[in-house]
């Protein structure tokens, strides 16, 4: 465990589109960012909560996507277990890439890592589309090589971490953002408070 002074910020995004025990996602994603505040414990920060399309379009029903900016004191495998601890938590299985599901947590950034180095996650970033679609990396890649071609994670990101900068291209939460198309962050509403 790192000591006090090595803490770090991690970037968390957390999506879901299926219910879980007749509980909504509107409901569910709000629930996983509170296990994930308490199992990490503290200073953090919640986005609000959006709807977003499924991704790929037509995929599935529309997703709640959220984010939440944590201090973290392990590494960065150690967080991605916690992820994936707490996912399992809420009945999310892996059976196909960007499949409809019950829960989500990626982790996005953890500071200015870049794992496992700068050539990989290049590699990993300029993989067209429809390979990135079939293929799954087999060690975790830092910071999420595709963060910047998605407004439902920048969104809620930038809730909680707009001047976060990806270390391996210089650009800001806010600067991502800003550079997607305005069709696509028009279909990207806030939850209404009545329905979480």
């Amino acid at each position: 465990m790192l000591s006090e002074s090595d803490a770090r910020t991690g970037l968390v995004a957390l999506g879901a589109n299926l219910p879980i025990g007749g509980v909504s996602p509107e409901v569910s994603v709000p629930k996983a960012m509170a296990r994930l505040v308490a199992r990490v414990g503290g200073k953090a920060s919640c986005s609000g909560l959006y709807h977003t399309p499924a991704f790929p379009a037509g995929s599935g029903p529309q997703f709640v996507n959220a984010a939440v900016r944590i201090t973290w004191r392990e590494s960065a495998e150690a967080l991605l277990a916690l992820l994936h601890e707490i996912e399992a938590e809420f009945g999310r299985t892996r059976a196909h890439r960007w499949e409809a599901r019950v829960m989500d947590l990626d982790l996005i950034g953890l500071d200015d890592a870049i794992l496992p180095d700068a050539a990989t996650r290049a590699e990993w970033a300029t993989l067209p589309p429809e390979k990135a679609a079939e293929v799954v990396p087999d060690q975790l890649i830092l910071p999420h090589p595709r963060l910047a071609e998605r407004g439902f994670v920048l969104v809620p990101l930038a809730d909680v971490a707009p001047d976060w900068v990806d270390p391996a291209t210089g650009l800001s939460v806010s600067e991502m953002l800003a550079a997607r198309p305005a069709e696509e962050l028009a279909q990207i509403t806030p939850v209404p408070a009545s329905a979480a």
